[in-house]
Order: C-alpha cells, then structure tokens, then sequence
C-alpha cells in the first residue's frame, strides 16, 4: 500500500516560483499536521512523497477540494496572508493527504503536474 501527499496549486495567479514553493510548504505542512498519525508514519516510511499538481483557477480548485473531503481526504486550503506578493488575501493551493495513493488519485488522478 503506497502512500502520498497531493499540492494542489492555482495556474491563474502567476506567482513565481519562490511563492508557489512557500504556499506547497504550508499546504503540505498544515494537511500533514491535521492527519492522523499512523497514516503520516507510514507516508514518512515510504520517504514522504509529494507531488505538485496544477489547476486553472479558484473555481476548480474548490471544486477538487469538495470531492477530497466528499472521499474524507485531509484536505488543507491554504490563503495566503498578502504580506509580500498578493495586495489581499488570497487562496493559493490545497493540500490533499498523505493518504492511499489510490484513495487521493481517485480525487486528483485527472489533473496535469505543474
């Protein structure tokens, strides 16, 4: 049974890389600490593996996270604080898992890596 960690991030925002590296940090970091901790174990066990998936904009992204949680996946949203970048908040990206890697692909298996 094989584990992994899902970023999900917004292609509309045209972040640079730096940002989109601190907003997959704090998606991946905030689903893995509203996880249960047997399935983060066993997720680090395998060597934590995550991958960065891409979406059009905010309407798709809300759309993946309603079918994460509708499969309770952990999900985490994650809007930036608009301190650097952005002049307002703003979502960025969501976090999805570690969890079964079939279990999220079922949520996530259609969307294209950034």
């Amino acid at each position: 049974m094989n584990y992994k960690q899902v970023i999900v991030v917004r292609q509309d925002l045209k972040m640079p890389k730096g940002k989109i590296a601190s907003q997959c940090s704090h998606a991946s970091v905030e689903a893995v600490l509203k996880s249960e901790k047997v399935v983060v174990e066993k997720w680090r066990s395998q060597g934590m593996p995550k991958i960065i998936l891409k979406v059009a904009d905010l309407k798709e992204l809300i759309a993946v996270k309603a079918k994460a949680s509708k499969k309770k996946l952990t999900t985490a949203l994650i809007t930036d604080g608009a301190h650097t970048f952005f002049k307002e908040p703003t979502v960025t990206c969501l976090g999805i898992g570690p969890d079964l890697e079939e279990k999220i692909d079922t949520v996530t298996g259609h969307l294209k890596m950034m």
